[in-house]
């Protein structure tokens, strides 16, 4: 049975409209762990993002935007985040 997954376009618009990114990018690496007990409940993803709304926080904080604006999609197949943001 295939994981439930959100699509990269789903999460990138959902990151622009909480975040406004300067630049952003979003790699869907499921493929890269197959055969992962997490594999089965949904997708990995790596979020590359900068935004000028990370201006002054740390690093926790950035990375707490990101699974905010994306809270929504969470639950419908994304299992893990790997996540670099950065201020712009």
């Amino acid at each position: 049975m295939n994981a439930p997954r959100v699509s990269v376009s789903a999460i990138e618009q959902a990151l622009r409209d909480a975040l406004a990114p300067e630049s952003l990018q979003v790699i869907d690496e499921s493929h890269l762990h197959a055969g992962h007990a997490g594999a089965a409940s949904g997708g990995h993803y790596r979020v590359l993002i900068r935004s000028a709304r990370f201006a002054g926080s740390s690093r926790i904080a950035r990375h707490r935007l990101v699974y905010d604006a994306l809270a929504g999609l969470i639950p419908l197949g994304i299992h893990a985040l790997a996540i670099e943001a950065d201020a712009a």
